[in-house]
């Protein structure tokens, strides 16, 4: 049986369920001076990042160096240390390779909460600016790996400065919202994501969006907690006890830009030929309930058009960084490699 929610709060290792990971760097930079802020975006780098690349675009021609750096852009309601299993894996095991910047879009964590519209766009902005604070500003420097409403961040991003981009990784995400199970059911699943519920329905549904055969696994970590979905669901339970990072209004207000994302066939095309499709690959598992496979996936695929990479993990659910953690290691590094040695 899964545990209770205050079975997993009374666990020994539900303290320690937010790794401490050190950065190299951590701060807080100012955003949106003219678009509304100025607001501040808390963010951490991990890693040194600097590798001897020989002939590779990214090459600094002074010093021979290429710098292979890392934005992971998180979900809706999702803190920095979302990543934490890729921050451990890039910007700690590997971090004299890779730096790796983390950070806490507006809305959320340690970041402003205005209450304001949001939308995927001005957050695109605020990731840009940012970029500019950490002085990562050359031409194909940064590997954009966007996650759900992350996904839709970077697809922005790419819209508004696709040269700045080495490559994009677009992970269960979409080009814009598609009621695929019918009105009423998606009326009454919208409303229910803002309505209070008690600790172990939040848990439950949670569990619900991620593939059952990872759930029920046993805890791939450590073995601390009986299985994957009770590790799973002490992130969430620790997240909502973060009531000054996890409030409802910057839930709210990031919802709502969610579901005013568009980026039409025609933007897409655009975007795709500006970055380069060899640089773009389209992520999703064929499970995923909350941006279904069909139509959000191979809508975003065809619209993005023919060449781009498409990856799909059968049977597989939204969560999918948690859920195949080892093959997404492998994605993203197969992608450096890659696009590494492109002109």
């Amino acid at each position: 049986m899964p545990l209770t929610a205050a079975e997993i709060l009374g666990h020994p290792a539900y303290p320690n369920v937010i790794w401490d990971l050190k950065p190299t760097a951590k701060g807080k930079c100012k955003v949106a001076a003219n678009r509304g802020g100025p607001l501040d975006i808390a963010y951490e780098i991990h890693g040194r990042g600097l590798i001897k690349i020989i002939k590779s675009p990214l090459v600094n021609k002074k010093e021979n160096l290429l710098t292979t750096a890392e934005k992971w852009i998180a979900g809706h309601g999702a803190l920095k240390w979302y990543f934490q299993r890729q921050t451990q894996d890039f910007g700690h095991e590997m971090g004299d390779k890779y730096s790796c910047l983390i950070f806490d879009n507006r809305g959320i964590g340690e970041s402003d909460k205005p209450l304001m519209r949001y939308s995927t766009s001005e957050m695109a902005r605020d990731t840009l600016e940012l970029l500019d604070h950490v002085g990562w500003k050359g031409r194909r420097e940064v590997h954009v790996v966007g996650v759900s409403m992350g996904g839709m961040i970077a697809q922005e991003i790419a819209c508004i400065e696709p040269e700045r981009i080495a490559s994009l990784s677009l992970v269960s995400t979409a080009a814009q919202l598609k009621n695929s199970i019918g009105y009423f059911e998606n009326l009454r699943n919208r409303i229910n994501i803002f309505l209070p519920k008690s600790p172990d329905t939040q848990i439950t549904e949670l569990k619900t969006r991620a593939s059952a055969s990872w759930v029920t696994a046993p805890d791939e970590i450590d073995g601390a907690f009986p299985t994957n979905g009770d590790r799973f669901a002490a992130q969430e339970l620790a997240k909502r006890a973060d009531t000054n990072g996890f409030t409802r209004k910057g839930f709210i207000c990031q919802a709502i830009a969610i579901g005013w994302h568009l980026k039409t066939p025609a933007q897409l095309q655009e975007m795709a030929e500006k970055v380069g499709r060899e640089r773009i690959q389209v992520v999703h598992g064929t499970e995923d309930p909350l941006l279904t496979f069909r139509p959000h996936a191979e809508e975003l695929v065809e619209g993005l058009g023919e060449g781009v990479e498409r990856v799909v993990f059968e049977g597989r659910g939204h969560y999918l960084p948690f859920e195949v953690r080892q093959e997404f290691r492998r994605l993203v590094e197969g992608i450096v490699e890659r696009t590494g040695r492109m002109r």
